[in-house]
């Protein structure tokens, strides 16, 4: 695998790609069955933890990696409040466990000088998050996971108002209706404390996967349903900086991530585009 190439430059399309995305104008979803996508969308992501149950998902212990912030940092020592994090689309926890495992092999748990997080994790998916429950490290003194649809007024019956420090959005508001992006971004808004933290990863505009979409896939403007009924989105850097900063936050990062995964023995040369970002809730709207 080659490095991670940031930048804030839109791909480049060459002449079959352009084809390719017009090819896919030819023959959109028709609206009553984009209608229906989103009234099923609960069922279809059950039905996708049914099929994998825990498997489909790689543990993300990358993170980290990208966002320092998840560290519990020893530098913020003199802070002893135990700081909180919610993930939100937590699927069957292979961001949060690594995370809490991390926290508990270095013993912050029990350290009063530096207590660590504690973790909300919610998912659209009932059965995701009996996945969750089930995990051998899920304990309420160090986390609490619930069924959600972020999209709705219901994570507030959860989580206080100004509670949180971080927010996690990884490959999630892609599987969300864009008409409903604003409705989630106001909501950890409402949660986040000022001065918290949104850590953003997603689909980039012209990732390989939209590219390879054939016609009856495309729902509206980078918005497209997959063979199992799920949907997702690709996003433009300018978009997303916008979307968030609309909302009450200030933009920290935000930037393309060009991924190429070359391996010349099996005939991979897969290249493929994220976007991620950092957004700090402003102290005053």
């Amino acid at each position: 695998m080659e490095p991670d190439i940031f930048t804030s430059h839109t791909k480049e399309l060459s002449a079959s790609e352009v084809v390719k995305l017009e090819e896919q104008n030819k023959r959109m979803v028709p609206e009553f069955k984009a209608n229906k996508l989103e009234i099923d969308a609960q069922r279809h992501w059950d039905l996708f933890y049914k099929r994998n149950e825990t498997r489909f998902f790689k543990d993300r212990h990358w993170t980290t990696r990208e966002f320092k912030e998840l560290l519990t940092d020893k530098a913020e020592a003199g802070n002893l409040e135990r700081r909180t994090l919610f993930e939100v689309g937590c699927g069957v926890g292979n961001l949060v466990f690594p995370l809490l495992e991390e926290q508990m092999k270095e013993g912050n748990s029990n350290d009063k000088s530096n207590p660590g997080f504690y973790f909300y994790a919610c998912d659209f998916s009932p059965r995701a998050v009996d996945f969750v429950r089930s995990n051998s490290l899920y304990d309420l003194k160090h986390i609490t996971a619930f069924q959600c649809d972020i999209t709705t007024q219901q994570v507030h019956d959860h989580i206080a108002t100004e509670s949180l420090d971080v927010c996690t959005m990884i490959f999630v508001l892609s599987a969300i209706h864009p008409d409903k992006f604003g409705d989630v971004i106001r909501n950890l808004w409402k949660l986040l404390r000022p001065g918290g933290l949104v850590l953003f990863r997603d689909y980039g505009l012209y990732d390989m996967a939209q590219l390879r979409f054939k016609p009856g896939h495309k729902i509206a403007k980078n918005l497209y349903m997959r063979q199992d009924g799920t949907r997702s989105y690709y996003f433009s850097e300018q978009e997303l900086a916008q979307l968030f900063s609309s909302s009450g936050f200030d933009v920290v990062t935000n930037s393309y991530v060009h991924r190429r995964t070359l391996n010349l023995k099996e005939g991979v040369d897969v290249q493929r585009i994220f976007l991620q970002g950092k957004f700090r809730k402003r102290m005053s709207h």
